[in-house]
């Protein structure tokens, strides 16, 4: 760009002294520093005789704008050719400030829009810089997201050429700089600070688009970071911009999503309510950060507390994956959230499931399919289970996963009608045709209706029957969850933690204490039964033989009452079975104990612990009943 004047030169004053003139000249761009080199030569062509103060700026412009500092201020004395020479321009001395005044970037009056654009996440970048270079504005962008945005024909002012400070500490410092957040945290109706803004040449930012670095990501790929690492993807710049703008709303739109792009470009045109959609996008970038401290500061827990769980403050991040239609009850309402915290990414379960047709799932829906997700999870071999709410109805494990299907549901078929059926195996075509055909064991007639089917996954041909079956048939694709995750349950004002119940059959001593010894197949039994009854809500017993459910009794006030519901349901079938208990007998003599064994029980297995152990020990001695004691409770509330 040539050189171009800015001020006129002002009047000559004073007697018997040459003239004296200002000018001001500026240049688009450091690579035009070689012309400011020779303006003298230019301006000694052109007057015989005079001073002039010349005054040459740095500058980047799109023509509307001015931006940057003053890059070079002399005062030049002009000399005239002598005998055999040249005339030229000699500094004589510093130009005192208070001269002319310093030129500096417009304010925001002047007119200029400006957006500044740091991303790491670039998606729709292209879409967005476009948008906003057509509705006039000045983009003002960093690094990488510079590149992008010039590859795609945009043009952009780089961030160091605003603050006319390089990027420096390997990139931790690009942005911080009062050009940038003065810019961004002016309040336009606050005269003083845009008395302020002028004063110290900076110009407005009236839209902010950032996200940070992917911190999360990083320490959560396959293989995780070393500490240094994650340290280094920890965002400051960003999460500092996006505060700035957040608090400052009112002004500036600050967007941290690109799925906000298109609303972002359609208000800007004048098709969206203001105040509104500019606290929206408040909210969602002080979530958005808040989120991303969560994941750091959960990060760096786990780096310094030796193991420990339970941090003494606790930030859970949620993301909401959808409205329900209603909560537990159609007058509550009610949502479900994805868990984004680092302890459970890739970690499975019912709310990251995969649905593959049927109707929308509703809060209870959710319940359901997790305590039987849960429950079948944890079996080894080919298993089945039949959940009501929150509680397994049926259960079986069989080489055959389509005789464990048949036998967990003739456990309690009453029950199962309108339940959740979970399989801990893929479903095929077989699976699902007997599904979709299996007839009640009540009558032999009416076809089993099941709100939900979870499986972990299924075969093209398996999908396509299912889906055959019914148009609200839920078909969800979960994943095992994972060991070792924390639980969390709120209660009024709080909420209580505590380690998951991951304890399996395979972990636990079932320590004979009874005379008669299990025999192998009585042992299994006593194992399944107890795996069966942790998933039982209390007080519970569970009666089971080979590898099936009979029958179960949940939820009573006293451990007798669940008994005698879990015999009812099992009928003959209890002779010679298991019986699980989640919780030891308080009372064995004309009680629970001693009725179980009056029933035919082959073997107790129950936690112990109680003042009564030995009236249970004497009361099985006495019928010829095994009872194993395992030292773990399984309660559920």
């Amino acid at each position: 760009m040539p050189l171009q004047l800015l001020t006129s030169p002002p009047a000559a004053s004073g007697s018997g002294r040459a003239s004296a003139s200002y000018f001001l000249f500026w240049y688009s761009h450091s690579r035009c520093h070689h012309r400011a080199q020779g303006v003298s030569h230019t301006l000694s062509l052109s007057r015989s005789s005079s001073s002039q103060c010349i005054y040459f700026i740095f500058a980047t412009s799109d023509d509307r704008i001015l931006l940057g500092p003053v890059f070079c201020r002399r005062l030049l004395s002009f000399c005239p050719a002598s005998r055999g020479g040249c005339a030229q321009w000699r500094p004589i001395r510093p130009e005192p400030w208070s001269r002319a005044p310093s030129p500096r970037r417009p304010a925001p009056l002047s007119g200029g829009k400006q957006a500044l654009i740091s991303l790491s996440d670039k998606s729709d970048l292209a879409f967005l810089g476009k948008g906003l270079q057509d509705l006039g504005y000045t983009i003002v962008s960093t690094g990488g997201t510079a590149s992008a945005l010039e590859k795609a024909g945009v043009s952009v002012v780089k961030v160091e050429e605003v603050t006319k400070f390089p990027e420096m500490l390997d990139g931790r410092v690009k942005t911080l700089h009062p050009s940038i957040h003065g810019g961004i945290l002016a309040r336009r109706d606050h005269n003083h600070h845009m008395e302020a803004l002028e004063k110290h040449g900076i110009s407005t930012f009236d839209i902010v688009v950032v996200n940070l670095y992917p911190f999360y990501e990083k320490v959560t790929s396959t293989g995780g970071v070393s500490f240094e690492d994650g340290i280094e993807n920890i965002d400051i710049g960003g999460p500092t911009m996006i505060r700035a703008a957040a608090k400052n709303h009112k002004d500036v739109l600050v967007v941290v999503d690109h799925k906000d792009y298109p609303e972002l470009l359609q208000f800007l045109q004048g098709k969206q309510d203001g105040e509104q959609f500019r606290r929206k996008l408040a909210w969602k970038a002080f979530q958005h950060v808040a989120a991303y401290d969560s994941a750091v500061s959960e990060w760096l827990w786990r780096q310094s507390a030796g193991g420990e769980k339970f941090p003494p403050a606790l930030t859970v991040p949620l993301t909401r994956i959808s409205t329900l239609r209603y909560g537990e009850n159609p007058h509550q309402k009610a949502s479900v959230y994805a868990d984004d915290s680092l302890s459970v990414v890739n970690a499975g379960g019912i709310a990251t499931a995969i649905q593959h047709h049927g109707k929308e799932m509703s809060y209870n829906n959710y319940l359901d399919a997790d305590a039987a997700w849960n429950c079948v999870s944890e079996f080894r071999s080919p298993t089945c289970v039949v959940v009501k709410h929150t509680n397994p109805c049926g259960v079986a494990s069989r080489a055959d996963i389509l005789e464990a299907y048949r036998l967990a549901v003739r456990a309690d078929p009453v029950s199962a009608f309108g339940g959740i059926v979970a399989f801990n195996t893929e479903v095929d075509e077989d699976l699902a045709r007997e599904i979709r055909e299996f007839r009640s064991p009540t009558d032999g007639e009416t076809r089993m209706f099941y709100e939900i089917v979870v499986a972990p996954g299924y075969t093209e041909k398996g999908l396509e029957v299912l889906r055959g079956k019914s148009k609200t048939l839920r078909i969800l694709e979960a994943k095992k969850v994972e060991k070792g995750m924390l639980s969390l349950r709120q209660v009024g004002g709080g909420w209580l933690a505590q380690e998951s119940d991951d304890l399996v059959p395979e972990e636990i001593d079932f320590k004979v204490v009874s005379e008669k010894q299990p025999q192998e197949g009585e042992l299994r039994d006593a194992e399944f039964a107890w795996l069966c009854v942790k998933h039982v809500k209390s007080n519970a017993i569970v009666i089971a033989k080979n590898n099936c459910m009979l029958g179960m009794g949940s939820g009573q006030p006293n451990r007798l009452e669940s008994l005698r519901i879990a015999f009812r349901k099992a009928g003959q079938e209890a002779q010679g079975a298991a019986l699980a208990s989640d919780a030891f007998f308080p009372f064995a003599w004309k009680d629970a104990v001693e009725e179980a064994c009056e029933s035919g029980i082959g073997v107790i297995a129950e936690p112990g612990g109680s003042i009564r152990d030995q009236d249970a020990i004497d009361c099985c001695n006495k019928y010829g009943v095994s009872l194993l004691f395992t030292n773990v409770r399984h309660f559920r509330h």
